[in-house]
């Protein structure tokens, strides 16, 4: 029997965020000619059936033991997370642990997540710059300010992806363009200064320096969730630096989880962790 792919994120209570990790994993089983089976790691099982089409979510768990008793042993993970969060160096992990205590030998191969350092992705800077230049409405406004924003994590080396990110995005943007970096969440204490600032505090500084001066957010998230989307964080976070700050252009860019080069990164993921697993 082939080994199953797995295509895992985190997970949210937003049903936008399962459909779109199915919208990817349907975009990456085409390209390689193989079932993808998406799955996250928590809280998408939450998610009303009614809101997915009728097909209740799956976590990364419940999963893994149903392939297990169904026969299955051999697995590749294919990781959709930005950098090594402790999901990839603990969670995961345990979770194998587990399973092969209750039901027997396993094995789970975890491709390498979406920029892995410390040679990065330069195909992800690509993306973000293409999103930021996808913004509708600011052709003819001169980009000048972008802040690139990510979840924020209590983990430097989670960190360190986000300051990879925006040194190579600076470069890829040109002197002429002032990038910042900001978090929606970070613990308080200068031990997690290594964070950045919080986003509407990093927004409402640079508006009340200038409030002419366009600013474009660059947003390190792939879909649709309590953060990112329509009715997200960052969305009301944007309402009230507008409101507050009214002559200020501020535009949000399109998520990563939306360009068609994620597929692509994807699939070299899955190349990489089948050439580990021979």
């Amino acid at each position: 029997m082939p080994s199953r792919l797995l295509l895992v994120d985190n997970g949210s209570r937003r049903a936008d965020s399962t459909r779109n990790l199915r919208r990817i994993a349907a975009q990456l089983a085409a390209q390689l000619g193989e079932p993808v089976l998406p799955v996250s790691l928590l809280h998408a099982d939450r998610v009303p059936a009614a809101a997915l089409d009728g097909q209740a979510a799956e976590i990364l768990a419940v999963a893994l033991r149903r392939l297990v008793q169904a026969g299955e042993r051999e697995f590749n993970l294919i990781p959709v997370f930005f950098g090594r969060s402790r999901a990839l160096t603990a969670f995961i992990p345990e979770l194998v642990a587990q399973v092969q205590a209750e039901l027997g030998p396993l094995r789970l191969d975890i491709a390498p997540e979406l920029c892995p350092l410390p040679d990065g992705e330069p195909r992800l800077v690509e993306i973000l710059a293409d999103q930021l230049a996808a913004i509708p409405s600011v052709a003819t406004q001169p980009l000048e300010r972008v802040v690139l924003v990510d979840h924020g994590s209590p983990i430097p080396e989670v960190t360190a992806v986000r300051r990879w990110l925006a040194r190579q995005l600076a470069t890829r943007l040109g002197p002429t363009v002032q990038l910042y970096e900001a978090v929606m969440e970070r613990r308080a204490g200068a031990e997690y200064d290594f964070n950045g600032p919080l986003l509407e505090a990093l927004l409402t500084q640079l508006a009340s320096e200038d409030a002419q001066t366009p600013i474009r957010v660059a947003l390190l998230f792939l879909s649709a969730g309590r953060h990112a989307g329509p009715v997200g964080d960052l969305a009301q976070i944007g309402a009230r630096i507008r409101a507050q700050f009214p002559t200020l252009p501020l535009h949000l860019a399109p998520l990563v989880g939306e360009h068609p080069r994620l597929i692509e990164i994807l699939a070299s993921r899955v190349q990489q962790v089948l050439r580990h697993a021979r």
